[in-house]
């Protein structure tokens, strides 16, 4: 049996009041307790936290991280060079070696610096403390030699802390190599004092560093936003001289493969664009000259003064300073403005017409590699940025923007910027909405077409290409200036902010009417009309051309051309708009009609409409032959800056055309030249030894040849380089593309243009490509790190490039180039091969037309 438990009642009960009590307790401690924690909120008791995660991978793109940053840079380099060989000096070295101090913030805590070398052997690396001077132990660092070009350096245990500021000290060692690209060579020859003996070779060592090569001389951080202070100092031979920025200086290189450089305080120029000889300059050296400075001294503001953040927005510094030049020039007394539209807005145009156009400003992970850097130095970034430049000067008035313009370098002196930073500052300065009107033009790639129906007064927007496609659908916003022919004496405005087809009353004419829209072609972008407004046009052309502003003469021919080339015109619109000319002796709608034209000799000089093309050429040329043959015929230069362009346009036209009176002046001027009596201006020698050249035989340039080995003016053997061009000769011409290898003969600065002026030649254009091919190799490893205008060499040898096996060639060129991981002029292949597809399909739908026509204005 269990056992069991007895308790009494009273205790019991006693249990039940107590049990009921402690309840009661403590329910009256819970709400006392809550209401003390909503009075006062007790703190949380701290976690148990783990050390925090300092960063030492590499980091996830080719950008430097930014846990570190350059204040300034103590540089020493010390060149191994002697001026000249003499017979005391056996050996010349090509090589320098150098150290540089960084003082860097922290701007994160960090355990790792990443910066950028390239080519350079690094020999030493130091890091210590600014403030104590106290040694951090590196456990490494590593160069990689990939498209990074990162030199890594990890410290044993140390770390960079928030705020503070540290030295990095490298020694490093490199070659002065001589591809015109980081610190290099030059050669030059001094002339000796004494007649019978040699001519002396001459070196020096020069640098050119953006975009990318600096980290080529020193190790750095070469990205455009890490601006910093420097000291240089430059180690050197006794009895030579040293140059860095902050001399004022402007020099001349023999050896330079930009036609300048803005280095703030030490702006460095081809000789050509820096030097002018007045006894054998001629008027466009000069202008050469003056406009390449403005150019440079607009960089000290636009560049240096104010940098762009980073590479996708280079149009902020390229853009402004073409834009300059041409401003710049007339302190001089020069105007140039209405240049512009031929030089920089129709150039643009030819780009972005291409579907593998870009837009002005790129999304910043768009622009990694050095090759995608240097494939932005082209025709988009400097002359579309100009053009859209001037197109917002109008749009909100000069005086507006050059106000804002002073307040954006005020504000953002000695730091970067974004396109919207400009925008911002030149909002201060007007009512209208900027942002809404150009965010369109720099971030869309291309530029519209603005299509008028003058019978019902419909305006629409597409987006205009060479190649029939589709396009983006977004709509620019777009002024539309125009003049009615019922009211001539005001140019009136129109935004258009939609697609379309949106009706405007003002857009619809009577019969008897015609209307002109874009007026100075201040808007990028083309026209297109109505048959009925196109026909009115022309008729008023060839009645009194006079009515049209000379400018807009130039766009019509034009934009109807390249509507033309894009199946948006008929042909023969296009063609008769160049009809006036026989009229005209201005030097803009000539220009604009030449280059136009070109394009029809270039697709067609292979084939039987040539004859039919020079013939046309030859009549309509010869009245402006005519209209400047005084001045040819005396020697004397007419007073018009645009004429005395024209005057050679008139000499060009008739003698490359076969007029027989342009020829016989050519050979007899440059028969006189051979015999020792130079009566050739300066302004016509291009283009006169050009013509004699071409009707001429071996021994003529043979003759000119020694001309150009002989001379010391670069201006001078630039015109002789040109001419040498022009023989039919193709053994002499494959022969003068092999000088090109030679710098010798041909100093490396002037490969490219060499190679493009051979190629220009019917003659030499299959022995150019057929050269680039089969050098390119060669040639980028050579000199592609210091030229830029590898995109220009590919435009160039490719131009009359309009058949089926000519694509081809390309396709496999490119498949070639992505076989080798070959990044060079990318974009530029993909234009051109672009532009061939372009090309082939125009003539084979437009050949018979074309033909006909010239057929029946003869």
């Amino acid at each position: 049996m269990a056992k069991g438990t007895c308790i009494s009642k009273a205790v019991a009960v006693g249990i039940g009041v107590m049990t009921v009590s402690s309840v009661c307790g403590l329910v009256l401690m819970t709400v006392m307790f809550q209401l003390q924690i909503e009075e006062n909120t007790p703190l949380v008791p701290p976690r148990p936290t783990k050390p925090p995660v300092i960063p030492t991978d590499l980091p996830p793109n080719l950008r430097l991280p930014d846990n570190l940053i350059p204040e300034s840079y103590k540089v020493v380099l010390q060149p191994y060079l002697y001026s000249a060989i003499t017979n005391n000096y056996t050996n010349q070295s090509f090589v320098f070696t150098g150290n540089s101090t960084v003082k860097l913030r922290c701007m994160k805590d960090s355990k790792a610096i990443f910066l950028h070398v390239h080519n350079l052997n690094v020999t030493n690396v130091e890091v210590r403390e600014s403030i104590s001077n106290k040694k951090l132990l590196v456990k490494r660092y590593t160069t990689h030699y990939n498209e990074s070009n990162f030199l890594e350096i990890q410290l044993e245990k140390d770390v960079f802390s928030e705020n503070g500021t540290y030295d990095l000290l490298t020694n490093f060692e490199g070659e002065l190599s001589e591809d015109l690209a980081g610190l290099y060579v030059s050669r030059y020859t001094e002339k000796s004092e004494y007649e019978d003996e040699e001519d002396n070779e001459r070196f020096l060592a020069t640098s050119l560093l953006q975009p990318t090569n600096a980290r080529k001389v020193f190790p750095c951080f070469d990205e455009p936003a890490l601006k910093a202070v420097f000291d240089i100092t430059i180690i050197h031979r006794p009895g030579l001289k040293a140059l860095s920025n902050g001399i004022e200086d402007h020099i001349a290189l023999p050896d330079f493969s930009v036609g300048a450089m803005e280095s703030w305080g030490l702006i460095s120029y081809q000789e050509s664009g820096l030097l002018y000889d007045a006894k054998t300059g001629s008027t466009f050296d000069k202008e050469r000259v003056a406009t390449t400075i403005a150019h440079a001294l607009a960089h000290q503001w636009f560049g240096n003064l104010v940098t762009m953040r980073w590479w996708n927005d280079l149009w902020l510094n390229e853009a402004f300073a073409t834009y300059m030049s041409y401003t710049g020039v007339e302190a001089a007394d020069w105007d140039l403005s209405d240049l512009i539209v031929l030089r920089e807005i129709q150039s643009a145009f030819q780009v972005d017409s291409l579907n593998s156009s870009h837009p002005l400003s790129l999304h910043d992970n768009d622009v990694q590699t050095s090759s995608e850097i240097i494939d932005l130095f082209d025709d988009i970034t400097f002359s579309k940025g100009a053009a859209v430049l001037r197109m917002l000067s109008a749009y909100m008035t000069k005086e507006a923007f050059n106000k804002g313009l002073k307040t954006y370098l005020a504000k953002f002196q000695y730091n970067n910027t974004v396109y919207e930073d400009l925008l911002e500052c030149l909002q201060m300065e007007t009512n209208l909405d900027l942002e809404g009107f150009m965010s369109t033009w720099i971030e869309q790639v291309g530029y519209p077409v603005i299509t008028i129906i003058t019978q019902t007064g419909e305006i629409s927007q597409e987006h205009f290409l060479l190649k029939q496609g589709e396009g983006h659908n977004i709509p620019w916003q777009v002024q539309v200036t125009y003049l009615r022919s019922d009211d001539l004496d005001e140019v009136k405005r129109d935004l258009l902010k939609v697609k379309g087809p949106v009706r405007r009353p003002h857009f619809q004419l009577k019969d008897d009417q015609w209307l002109l829209a874009n007026i100075d072609c201040t808007g990028f972008y083309r026209v297109n009309y109505d048959e009925g407004n196109w026909n009115g046009l022309l008729w008023q052309l060839e009645d009194n051309y006079e009515v049209i502003p000379v400018i807009n003469r130039a766009q019509l021919i034009d934009d109807a051309f390249n509507l033309a080339r894009a199946h948006r015109l008929n042909v023969s619109i296009a063609l008769s708009l160049t009809k006036f000319l026989v009229n005209d002796t201005e030097y803009i709608p000539w220009e604009s009609a030449l280059k136009n034209l070109d394009h029809f000799v270039l697709m067609f000089d292979r084939s039987e409409v040539y004859g039919s093309i020079t013939k046309y050429l030859r009549k309509q040329g010869k009245g402006l032959y005519e209209y400047f043959q005084e001045y040819t015929d005396n020697g004397t230069i007419p007073e018009e800056h645009t004429d005395q362009y024209n005057q050679v346009n008139a000499i060009s036209v008739a003698c490359t055309n076969g007029l027989p009176e342009c020829i016989e002046m050519a050979t007899s001027l440059f028969t006189d030249y051979k015999n020792g009596t130079n009566r050739i201006l300066p302004n016509l020698r291009r283009v006169i030894l050009c013509s004699a050249i071409a009707a001429g035989d071996e021994d003529d340039w043979e003759f000119l040849w020694e001309e150009y080995q002989r001379t010391t003016i670069v201006a001078e053997k630039d015109k002789l380089r040109y001419a040498l061009s022009c023989t039919k000769e193709i053994w002499l011409l494959n022969r003068y593309l092999e000088y090109t290898l030679d710098p010798s003969k041909i100093r490396k600065m002037d490969i490219v243009s060499t190679i493009n002026y051979i190629a220009r030649n019917v003659a030499g254009q299959p022995l150019a490509w057929d050269f680039v091919r089969g050098k390119w190799s060669y040639i980028t490893q050579e000199y592609g790190a210091g030229i830029i205008s590898l995109g220009s060499l590919l435009d160039g040898v490719t131009k009359r490039f309009s058949r089926d096996v000519e694509l081809e060639e390309l396709k496999q060129f490119q498949r070639e180039q992505d076989k080798n991981n070959q990044g060079l002029a990318a974009r530029a292949l993909e234009q051109v091969i672009e532009r061939t597809e372009a090309n082939i399909k125009w003539v084979n739908e437009n050949k018979q037309n074309v033909k006909e026509w010239f057929d029946g204005e003869l």
